[in-house]
């Protein structure tokens, strides 16, 4: 490898330690204000479809984004964790026998498959709810206004108008020759995914929250919030 790829590499494995304690820290077995409970079978089943393993890649964007303002401190991990969590329950429910019926994640079995389809379809909502409990949390330490930004954000680029359009049309049952078009709706809508444009948007403001920026001022621009670069599947 030359030099910059052995720099980014070791970048890419110190950001995924990071991010991969603090997944661990939030799939704890202890209990937030509010929680009545979490049940040992349906955490096991979150662990496992999020703790298997990958290369972290969003959250090593988001905190390299941070790091070029100084910010890349427990806020940014927070937010880049609960980006993940939000990545991961999207590949427990692409992988559900409704949806792509995949066997194996990562090397591994997939959710429904180590557990069962109920757990997995469970296991992938709570995974969900959890990415926004983490960004509204006091505990990520950002101004109640930011916080609320970025939940916005994060909730618009995920639901019926962002990343559910590439899960089907409609709940329509699936043809058999599915996969292949969802792949030809990838490669088409890959410069206009929704889930890219929030992570660039999660990135820019994370960095403004940290230098005191006013977000009226400092609108996302180009590849940060309107129409983004081409970027390659990831």
């Amino acid at each position: 490898m030359t030099m910059d790829t052995e720099r980014f590499a070791a970048a890419l494995e110190s950001r995924a330690q990071a991010v991969e304690a603090a997944l661990r820290t939030l799939l704890s077995d202890h209990l937030l204000a509010n929680e009545i409970a979490r049940p040992p079978r349906l955490l096991a089943a979150m662990r496992h479809g999020v703790l298997n393993g990958g290369k972290r890649l969003r959250p090593f964007l988001v905190m390299e984004a941070a790091a070029l303002f100084d910010a890349d401190g427990p806020a940014a991990r927070r937010v880049a964790a609960a980006l993940e969590c939000l990545h991961c329950y999207s590949l427990m429910h692409d992988d559900l026998p409704a949806m792509d019926d995949d066997d194996l994640r990562r090397g591994q079995p997939t959710v429904h498959r180590a557990f069962d389809e109920a757990t997995a379809i469970l296991a992938g909502d709570s995974l969900l709810t959890l990415a926004f409990d983490v960004i509204c949390d006091p505990a990520t330490e950002l101004s109640a206004e930011r916080r609320v930004r970025l939940a916005g954000n994060l909730a618009r680029a995920a639901g019926i108008g962002g990343m559910a359009v590439l899960a089907g049309a409609e709940g329509q049952a699936r043809p058999p020759d599915h996969r292949a078009a969802r792949q030809r709706l990838g490669r088409r809508g890959h410069q206009r995914h929704p889930a890219r444009r929030c992570r660039l948007r999660h990135q820019a403001r994370l960095a403004r929250a940290a230098r005191g920026l006013d977000e009226e001022r400092h609108e996302d621009r180009g590849a940060v919030g309107g129409d983004p670069a081409p970027q390659e599947e990831d």
